[in-house]
């Protein structure tokens, strides 16, 4: 005869095959649902502010978040004539205005615009430190708008080749700013970014490639690198390896059309670099960037439409990659 059951052995027994019954059949059904609502990769995407060409910050922010983007680019030569003497006072209110309507600052970019005459490679050394000057009080700017942004080193005309200087001066010449302000870029807890424009063929970094072999003389995480998906119509190869290849040292993309004036009206095909981000994990930001607003397509658009189309244009790539 088998050992007799306790009354509280028996109640505990049948808890035991019932609730194992029903984890062992729940199983395979919870595993499904974890996959299924495991979050899926999704794309942050920006914009930057001079499309809204005369508008206030205010207005620029909301019609931006209107549109669906959560984040804004800015070029500090639509605040000031000479941005670093923007004063603290209202470097806080426009950081207030950016995080009041929901946007996250992302970027400064165009930072050699403004003062005119800025040139950061020339053989002129006086000309080339006041330009190094600026460039670090723009840290400082860059820094008081809002936390975690970076600062996107574009303006090729300010940094290539002049006066009969040869290419390789002037990488020299970048290099050794661009290491001079390593520390200041730590302190504040910025980075830099260099971008690549080949189709300005007498800039110093005319590729993604030249950009990256400078990012690697500077030899520090607060120097990095980006791309333009306009800004790369000479590269030799296809954007979406070069992306991959340098992903690394990769910290935005600027999305641009080609053979139009925003995502949707031109040639660009944007999925090979879009998946290739997405495979990879890319962290940072989508920032739409138009290149030339002057174009009559771009005024006779206006920026809401401009925003909100080529959103509306790239969420639908996106939609075409599949599932992820």
């Amino acid at each position: 005869m088998g050992k007799a059951i306790s009354t509280s052995e028996g109640m505990a027994r049948r808890r035991f095959l019932r609730y194992g019954a029903a984890a062992a059949l729940a199983g395979p059904a919870i595993r499904l649902l974890g996959a299924a609502d495991a979050p899926a990769f999704r794309f942050k995407h920006s914009m930057a502010n001079e499309t809204f060409e005369g508008w206030t910050l205010g207005d620029t922010c909301k019609a931006i978040r209107k549109a669906g983007y959560t984040g804004i680019e800015i070029a500090p030569f639509t605040f000031a004539d000479d941005p670093p003497q923007i004063p603290a006072g209202k470097r806080r209110e426009y950081a207030s205005v950016m995080s009041s309507e929901g946007l996250k600052y992302v970027a400064m970019h165009h930072l050699l615009m403004a003062p005119k005459g800025l040139h950061i490679t020339t053989p002129d050394k006086a000309l080339r430190d006041r330009s190094w000057v600026h460039m670090s009080r723009m840290i400082d700017l860059c820094a008081d708008l809002g936390p975690g942004a970076l600062m996107v080193m574009g303006n090729p005309s300010r940094r290539g080749p002049v006066d009969g200087m040869s290419r390789e001066d002037a990488i020299k010449n970048l290099v050794a700013g661009l290491k001079g302000i390593v520390p200041h870029l730590t302190e504040r807890g910025v980075t830099l970014v260099v971008e690549p424009f080949s189709t300005k063929l007498n800039d110093v970094a005319d590729s993604l490639g030249a950009a990256v072999s400078i990012v690697q003389q500077v030899d520090s995480s607060a120097v990095r690198t980006m791309f333009d998906t306009r800004g790369g119509t000479n590269e030799k190869e296809p954007h979406a390896i070069l992306v991959d290849r340098y992903f690394d040292l990769i910290r935005h993309i600027h999305i641009n059309e080609a053979g139009g004036p925003y995502p949707g009206t031109g040639t660009y095909d944007f999925k090979p670099v879009l998946s290739v981000l997405r495979r990879r994990g890319y962290k940072g930001w989508l920032s739409l960037e138009l290149s030339d607003l002057t174009v009559p397509e771009v005024k006779s658009a206006g920026p809401v439409k401009i925003a909100t189309d080529s959103l509306r244009y790239l969420d639908g790539e996106i939609a075409k990659l599949g599932a992820s």
